[in-house]
């Protein structure tokens, strides 16, 4: 009387991710330090042991939670890199993509998971494992840039695109800190960086443009 194994696998499905849904919303809420799985089971609305057969513990359902929100903005991030769009325009993109993630609130998760794997490592190999899709996907994105451009300055790809995404790791982390304009210009710092860019673009050769 279970059903026919799509059906449970569909089921599955759609638990894990209401109860993803409801970590989300209270780890927002309680931080890493306050998160508990009854305070998840509670707002899912379902027994705790469904948390714990779905998800093993609390490590597991965070790590299952940061997964999931990493690798679909990881996929937006890489969709809107393979656009047929001056590379100045996209980095544009990605400083408006910031926005999006700092209100949404997977900044936060993201920077309470980093904090968490300092102390547990465990958590400190799967986040390192996550947010190197990152560096590796802007080391992707210098390498494009060498191409069209010629050499970086003294820069190879693989430390331009490591810049690139340390100064966003870093800036995430001060602006949930309150640091703002009035402290630092950190969002027009990093917006800034895409007059660099433009000004590569646009005093390429006109021959090398046709190429790329």
């Amino acid at each position: 009387m279970g059903g026919t194994l799509p059906d449970v696998a569909i089921r599955t499905s759609e638990t894990r991710s209401f109860i993803l849904h409801a970590a989300r919303r209270r780890l927002l809420a309680d931080g890493y330090g306050g998160l508990s799985t009854r305070k998840v089971a509670q707002e899912a609305g379902m027994p705790l042991s469904q948390l714990h057969y779905h998800f093993g513990s609390k490590q597991g359902l965070l790590l299952a939670l940061l997964e999931a929100e990493n690798q679909r903005r990881l996929t937006r991030q890489r969709e809107m890199y393979a656009e047929d769009a001056p590379l100045w325009q996209r980095y544009e993109r990605a400083c408006d993509f910031l926005e999006d993630d700092l209100d949404s609130g997977y900044v936060r998760v993201l920077q309470e998971m980093i904090a968490a794997g300092w102390s547990n490592p465990e958590l400190g190999d799967a986040v390192r494992e996550l947010v190197g899709g990152w560096f590796a996907l802007l080391a992707e994105v210098s390498r494009e840039a060498e191409r069209r451009y010629g050499p970086l300055g003294p820069f190879p790809a693989d430390e331009m695109g490591t810049l690139v995404g340390t100064a966003f790791i870093g800036a995430e982390a001060l602006l949930l800190l309150g640091f703002d304009r009035e402290l630092l210009p950190i969002r027009s710092a990093l917006r800034r960086f895409s007059g660099v860019i433009r000004k590569l673009d646009e005093g390429r050769p006109e021959e090398k443009r046709t190429r790329s």
